[in-house]
């Protein structure tokens, strides 16, 4: 996309208004029409550019925030980082600090929820692993198949330490309470 989105609008703007006729009431009506369809356009290419993109991103946003739990870690806007101690409709309380203090904040100030993505990364991992587990297997016959049986207790081991972790993190809010 070399063509920035300002050079098209002017190239479609030229070839409307370069079709017109050469009256004089034929010019200007053409030219209303041609402007009036620029505009269409621009607003088209704005929603597609920009407000769609935005409000994507903003349901993603709030689906993050409905799925906070006890026991996750998250940061803030302020960026304070802390684990979620109580949940409630609006608000929530968090944990900060080893020294734990607690603070009541609401749900709108929560900027990233990090458990959750560590769980993403985590499986994000596995997945990467056992797809190059079983490319390597393919490419090498026969004895790949003790490779790929390491491989399979690899991600069983690495599927546990995400299972582990989750459970640890309930403990934590378990042992919190």
């Amino acid at each position: 996309m070399n063509l920035s989105i300002s050079a098209l609008l002017s190239i479609g703007y030229n070839m409307l208004s370069g079709s017109t006729g050469t009256t004089a009431s034929g010019s200007s009506s053409g030219s209303v029409w041609s402007t009036i369809l620029l505009m269409v356009l621009l607003f088209v290419i704005m929603y597609f550019v920009m407000i769609r993109p935005q409000q994507k991103k903003q349901k993603e946003d709030q689906a993050m925030r409905d799925a906070i739990q006890i026991g996750d870690e998250i940061t803030t806007i302020g960026g304070i980082v802390g684990r979620v101690v109580t949940v409630k409709e609006d608000t929530l309380v968090i944990e900060t600090g080893s020294d734990k203090n607690k603070m009541k904040i609401t749900r709108w100030a929560i900027q990233t929820n990090n458990t959750n993505e560590e769980r993403i990364q985590a499986q994000r991992e596995a997945q990467a692993a056992a797809k190059a587990a079983e490319k390597e297997a393919k490419t090498s016959g026969k004895k790949g198949g003790k490779k790929v049986e390491r491989t399979r207790k690899t991600q069983q081991i690495s599927e546990d330490t995400v299972k582990s972790g989750d459970s640890a993190s309930s403990q934590d809010s378990a042992e919190s309470k």
